[in-house]
């Protein structure tokens, strides 16, 4: 608690300080703002005088100093007048200062007052600040001028107002952020107290909300379990309804077409049972596809390599991509779970491929390691933010999610690079479910490859 006190208090002071400058900087930008609007004021004044007159009119040089020097307003404000040379014109409320040469002026902190005005003037028009004696008390303050340069009679027009009162108010607020700090420091005493009290009794809260958090989550990936095995049953039910029933029933078509071009003796009665036979190994085909998308045979008798192979081979056939598949050698086997866990990635993958990424292009490597196993799904489509659609940024979600958690499962890591030229998918498994080569196992000749 001591730490937090220190802390909140030197963050306090920090904002109070931040919040303190932000509220000068305002308040004389509203000054600077009001200056320009005098100064635009007096140039409409002197704009009749000025703007026709060529450079040695004295007649109306006269005129403007005169127009310029009855222009006060407010207790302290006023216009003033230098010529380049660093000559003073006109100052109403200071006349000491008329027809006398201040080059090299400064205040008395060492700012330049005159030379730095003829400067501002030279270049356009701009701001300068120093100290200057306040007419209406004959103190010192802080004044901000603004001035603008009339070129064509190399005179430097300007006007300023005192930010004492600023500065005032910026005390103030000051010190009022400096007691709020100090009522506060005394607050978080006081918490602390009271939240040595309460410290069991949050305790025991959050236990109790923790084992109903875990309740309900249980319950939810319960839920999503059986949400799980009936969409796959939906799928299975879709793929036997749309492809298998369908091929069935058009063998049935063709078996009654047959039985009755052979009662009538029609001779295109083999062609019939010929159409039918067709059918019925399609049928077969799918089946056996529907068998392997559920669980592969080859993963089974072969291993991880020429199952992914498989996988590989009949994707490009069945989607047109071209498609690219590279395994390592590597003596370790891999348990089971993570033969089961690349496959359904690799799978997941290539599925997210072909419905969203519009690639023509995928390559699929997996290699073993001294840290374990690797596996890389790359493709060359429009990546996973490019998708585009609500459904699409869903479909990637899910199937980004069920890979991370299959890959948590193994304590393995899952990284998704996606650009818009393509999306590789990389999974690492680590040492722990590697398992060591059979005794009886003959290493691989050169150039062999060997499945994982």
């Amino acid at each position: 608690m001591t730490a937090v006190a220190a802390l909140v208090t030197v963050q306090s002071h920090e904002l109070a300080e931040w919040e303190i400058e932000k509220l000068e900087t305002h308040l004389i930008d509203a000054k600077k703002s009001e200056l320009k609007n005098y100064l635009a004021i007096a140039r409409t004044a002197i704009s009749g005088d000025y703007g026709h007159a060529p450079p040695d009119d004295e007649a109306a040089k006269r005129r403007v100093l005169q127009t310029l020097a009855s222009m006060i307003y407010g207790q302290d404000g006023y216009f003033f007048v230098f010529d380049y040379d660093g000559t003073n014109l006109v100052a109403p409320r200071q006349t000491g200062l008329i027809n006398r040469n201040w080059a090299g002026l400064t205040d008395s902190q060492g700012t330049p007052v005159t030379d730095r005005l003829v400067e501002i003037a030279r270049s356009g028009a701009g701001y300068h600040s120093y100290l200057w004696e306040k007419p209406s008390t004959g103190d010192e303050a802080q004044m901000v001028v603004y001035a603008i340069g009339l070129q064509d009679w190399r005179w430097v027009l300007g006007t300023g107002i005192f930010i004492d009162d600023v500065l005032d108010t910026v005390a103030a607020a000051r010190a009022e952020i400096e007691s709020r700090v100090r009522r506060t420091f005394g607050w978080i005493a006081a918490i602390a107290m009271a939240a040595l009290f309460l410290v069991f009794l949050s305790g025991l809260v959050l236990n109790i909300r923790e084992r109903r958090l875990a309740d309900a989550r249980l319950k939810a990936l319960t839920q999503r379990i059986f949400d799980t095995q009936e969409e796959e049953r939906g799928r299975v039910a879709r793929e036997l309804h749309d492809s298998i029933s369908q091929i069935l029933v058009g063998v049935r078509y063709a078996l009654e077409l047959t039985r009755r071009r052979l009662v009538t003796g029609d001779a295109r009665a083999g062609a019939s049972l010929d159409s039918g036979i067709d059918a019925l190994g399609g049928a077969i085909q799918e089946v056996r596809r529907i068998s392997r998308d559920l669980r592969p045979g080859v993963l089974d008798d072969l291993g991880l390599g020429p199952a992914l192979q498989s996988l590989v081979e009949e994707f490009g056939r069945r989607t047109g991509i071209e498609t690219e598949f590279k395994t390592v050698v590597f003596r370790n086997r891999l348990d089971q779970e993570a033969k089961i866990a690349l496959y359904r990635i690799a799978q997941e993958a290539l599925t997210n491929v072909e419905r969203h990424a519009g690639a023509t292009r995928v390559g699929l490597q997996i290699r073993g390691h001294r840290g374990g196993a690797s596996l890389r799904i790359a493709d060359n489509g429009r990546g996973i933010a490019a998708a585009g659609g609500r459904s699409g940024e869903q479909a990637h979600g899910l199937g980004l999610r069920n890979m991370q958690e299959r890959v948590d499962r193994l304590d393995g890591t899952l990284r998704v690079l996606s650009t818009r030229s393509g999306t590789a998918i990389e999974v690492h498994v680590p040492l722990s479910h590697m398992l060591p080569p059979e005794p009886d196992a003959k290493l691989p000749q050169d150039g062999e490859r060997r499945s994982a």
